[in-house]
């Protein structure tokens, strides 16, 4: 049997503007029929509604106040969503993880990949230019020699100079 918000209200030892705000905020539901069921209003109630804004109930008050049959966990289902318990849990949590991930970038343990991304650009494109460039620099020199282990060694030093240059850049990002 539905009851209406009034005698919810005194059913549940609230005012009936608590009552009202609760329905408003969607942490019960009226029926179909415009009415409260309170077996479901509480369990309701209880799951959506912070620990710290309930109101403390007396041993005796909650027995007079539930029906024989209602079990003091609540009917399933009602509410499909986490409790407002667990949300505040989860939220906390995450709050937690941004606050160590705020440290250890400011302590140095972590770094953007924002700015990873562009220093490795900048590090690939000198080195892909200096290697490019490697003929037009070289040509003049190789062309001079004509001790093909002469050349070789030419082409073996540059090669490591520039290789060489690349890892100095990547040791200064790190």
């Amino acid at each position: 049997m539905g009851m209406n918000v009034t005698a919810y209200a005194r059913h549940r030892g609230v005012s009936h503007v608590a009552v009202l705000k609760a329905i408003k905020a969607g942490r019960i539901i009226k029926e179909a029929d415009g009415t409260i069921d309170p077996v479901k209003a509480d369990a309701a109630w209880e799951q959506n509604t912070s620990q710290a804004q309930q109101r403390k109930v007396t041993q005796k008050e909650a027995s007079d106040a539930r029906p024989a049959d209602a079990s003091p966990s609540g009917v399933s289902g009602v509410g499909n969503g986490p409790s407002y318990a667990q949300s505040r849990a989860i939220k906390e949590a995450y709050l937690a993880r941004l606050a160590k991930l705020e440290y250890e970038e400011k302590s140095g343990a972590v770094v953007r990949t924002d700015s990873v991304k562009v220093a490795w650009f900048n590090i690939l494109r000198v080195l892909r230019d200096r290697v490019l460039n490697l003929p037009d620099r070289m040509a003049p020199m190789l062309a001079a020699e004509t001790d093909p282990k002469q050349v070789r060694e030419l082409l073996d030093a540059d090669l490591r100079q520039i290789l060489n240059d690349a890892s100095d850049a990547i040791d200064k990002i790190e």
